[in-house]
């Protein structure tokens, strides 16, 4: 097994690797040169502008049964590097915290079951399976990384799922989806003294902007998420304050459920746009953006159970509870190649820190989060005997 200070500095260089919405191939060289090294057999797959994807395995190859691990290579950008008391790829540990961007999302989880996969690896396991190890590129917009290795079919005979986002040691055994849409509005301009000859586009998005308040009122509550929540999040219109506007847009984020899923949502925008346009002089145009899965996971799933049982083992500091959440992974497009996959997110601290100044992770949690992953690898197989 690797040691603690081999650990943290695998932690640490994958912080230092620059990678905001992009430069995965150098995440996916680094871990590939760490596999390299322990005889971990994996696949680099380099696409667009230093994008890469890197898939590996252990285990018995004549097995079936084959456990996945995800995680994501990528960062989101660092706007206010100013305002960061360490800098933010130095990866800077204080005490029990190491800061740097993509601290908690999701570099931490990301090396830890890199880490795992090397001990287990190392220890011969596992006997009765095979651990497929699935790094990726750009999920923090647009999934790329994912969808194609839906193309290349990786996940299509995964039997369970973990995603190693950071949950603080929690089991978060179901997502909402997300759909990112936009809608354009299209008038006519004029100038501003003399409104009533023109159509101005911006009046157009008000009408939609009062139907979608209320758009989603009826929908179905699902037992695992609950309500559809939906949300417009920008808007803009006109070019000059004396000129009524031609055109004008706005976008929107909505998460769907299992109850009322991406198909419903989107036919539901459809109609109103629709219904606008034939009850007024407004034209509006409707765009999907992004479409992403929710992912649903009973509870009472045994991989669910196996998960809990071994965060609870190693997060002996807090309790583990089994939680849902409105954000969404990877997972939700590896579910549209393998709809009954069980997933599970489960990774280290801090998740209120993603994303934000001075995002961190402890090295408390990155340690009993690799004790997590080799318990549950190890139950699984053992339950599956």
């Amino acid at each position: 097994m690797l040691d603690q200070t081999e650990q943290l500095k695998i932690l640490r260089d994958l912080i230092q690797i620059q990678s905001p919405n992009g430069n995965e191939i150098t995440v996916s060289k680094y871990i590939g040169q760490l596999f390299d090294k322990y005889g971990i057999h994996y696949r680099l797959d380099a696409f667009g502008d230093r994008r890469a994807d890197l898939v590996a395995q252990i285990g018995n190859e004549e097995s079936t049964k084959i456990l996945g691990f995800t995680g994501h290579q990528d960062t989101v950008s660092v706007s206010n590097p100013d305002q960061w008391q360490h800098d933010p790829f130095s990866a800077a540990v204080v005490g029990d915290q190491v800061f740097g961007r993509g601290a908690a999302d999701m570099k931490s989880g990301l090396a830890a079951q890199i880490i795992a996969l090397i001990d287990l690896k190392q220890a011969g396991l596992p006997k009765h399976g095979q651990i497929r190890f699935i790094a990726t590129a750009g999920e923090e917009y647009g999934t790329p990384g994912a969808f194609r290795l839906n193309d290349q079919h990786v996940v299509d005979d995964v039997a369970a799922l973990v995603v190693g986002e950071p949950t603080s040691g929690q089991v978060v055994y179901a997502h909402s989806g997300s759909i990112n849409y936009r809608v354009k509005s299209f008038g006519q301009a004029t100038h501003s003294s003399t409104p009533q000859k023109g159509i101005n586009a911006i009046s157009g998005l008000n009408q939609f902007i009062n139907r979608e308040a209320t758009l989603f009122d009826q929908t179905p509550i699902d037992p695992f998420l609950g309500h559809v929540q939906h949300s417009i999040t920008m808007i803009k219109g006109g070019e000059q304050v004396n000129i009524i506007p031609a055109a004008a847009e706005l976008s929107g984020n909505i998460r769907p459920t299992e109850s009322f899923n991406n198909d419903a949502v989107i036919r539901t925008l459809k109609q109103a746009v629709a219904d606008i346009n034939a009850a007024s002089h407004y034209r509006l145009e409707f765009s999907l953006i992004h479409n992403f899965f929710p992912v649903e996971t009973d509870p009472q799933n045994g991989f669910v159970q196996l998960a809990k049982q071994a965060a609870t083992a190693h997060f002996s500091d807090r309790q583990v509870d089994l939680l849902t959440i409105n954000g969404a992974t990877d997972a939700s497009v590896f579910v549209q190649a393998n709809p009954q996959m069980p997933v599970v997110v489960l990774g280290p601290d801090a998740w209120a820190e993603a994303h934000q100044t001075d995002e961190f992770t402890t090295i408390s949690s990155f340690r009993r989060t690799i004790g997590t992953y080799e318990q549950l690898a190890q139950d699984y197989f053992h339950e599956f005997d």
